[in-house]
């Protein structure tokens, strides 16, 4: 009984280390580590020039030493521009993903341990918030407060909770009939207890999983956004305004829509490796693998 447990030990070991040794998953760690350095270095601004300082005897400049990638349409220096949206991108994406998951986790576990008829009125009103597509959504709601950082967030709220809130439910389901359930439930816990003790920590696995792939998916809406115009508007630093600008004015320079899609690629790879690294790691069904 006791050689098992240590060769289970053993190959557990071996697996981790392999996962760790796992270029994809360094990949993923060093295009996070530099969007969190640029978040970080707008946020100290520690850009070498003003992104917002216009000088347009000095537009559509090609990258030099002086200017790493160029400067666009208004002479500002677009390596500038792109610090101080990649600060925007992760605000918006992790304060809106993280305010949608913690949403979904508490409206999902009421939904999937309440009532029936609760749960049946939670999922009418999210089939209705889902008949209305992002961009109308989008649309609406700019309408209503106008554009700004807080309303990205709200829209990203709002056109994402829906998914948290099925996958809590399901899990939520799926928890609350099985034995060590019930022996608690016998022994006289209440459902704060077993919400709190057993449902929760079961549910935040994968749940912790889907919101790192839909950091991505945010990056891009908001960046979707403010391309169309229903986003973040100038003069605020934004990767979308960066890339409307550059198709704008593609036939004056390249370098301009080049410089924005970089950092939106870079973040998608770099969240989505680091969800399929979560997933391996997380998920029980691979772990014993």
């Amino acid at each position: 009984m006791v050689k098992p447990l240590i060769a289970h030990q053993i190959n557990a070991r071996h697996r981790q280390r392999a996962r760790l040794a796992d270029p994809v998953v360094w990949l993923s760690i060093f295009l996070l580590g530099v969007l969190a350095l640029c978040a970080l270095i707008a946020l100290l601004g520690l850009v070498p020039h003003d992104p917002y300082e216009l000088n347009v005897s000095n537009r559509f400049q090609p990258p030099s030493w002086e200017h790493w990638l160029g400067t666009d349409n208004l002479g500002r220096d677009t390596f500038s521009l792109i610090v101080y949206g990649s600060r925007v991108a992760l605000y918006i994406s992790l304060v809106g993903v993280g305010s949608a998951m913690c949403l979904g986790l508490l409206i999902g576990t009421i939904a999937g341990y309440g009532p029936r008829w609760l749960d049946n009125a939670i999922l009418f009103v999210l089939d209705s918030a889902r008949t209305f597509p992002t961009i109308l959504l989008a649309m609406i709601i700019v309408t209503i407060s106008g554009p700004s950082i807080n309303t990205i967030v709200a829209i990203v709220i709002v056109s994402t909770l829906s998914g948290y809130v099925r996958l809590v439910r399901t899990q939520t389901l799926s928890l609350k009939n099985r034995v060590f359930i019930q022996a608690e439930r016998s022994l006289g816990a209440g459902p704060i207890r077993i919400v709190s003790q057993h449902v929760i920590p079961n549910i935040l696995s994968p749940l912790l999983i889907i919101a790192c792939m839909d950091i991505p998916t945010v990056i891009t809406l908001e960046a979707g956004l403010s391309f169309l115009g229903l986003g973040i508007r100038p003069p605020t630093a934004s990767w979308g305004t960066t890339l409307q600008d550059g198709y704008a004015f593609i036939r004056n320079t390249p370098w301009l829509l080049v410089a924005a899609s970089l950092p939106l690629i870079s973040a998608t790879l770099g969240f989505t490796f680091l969800g399929e690294a979560l997933r391996d790691w997380l998920d029980p069904n691979l772990v014993n693998k």
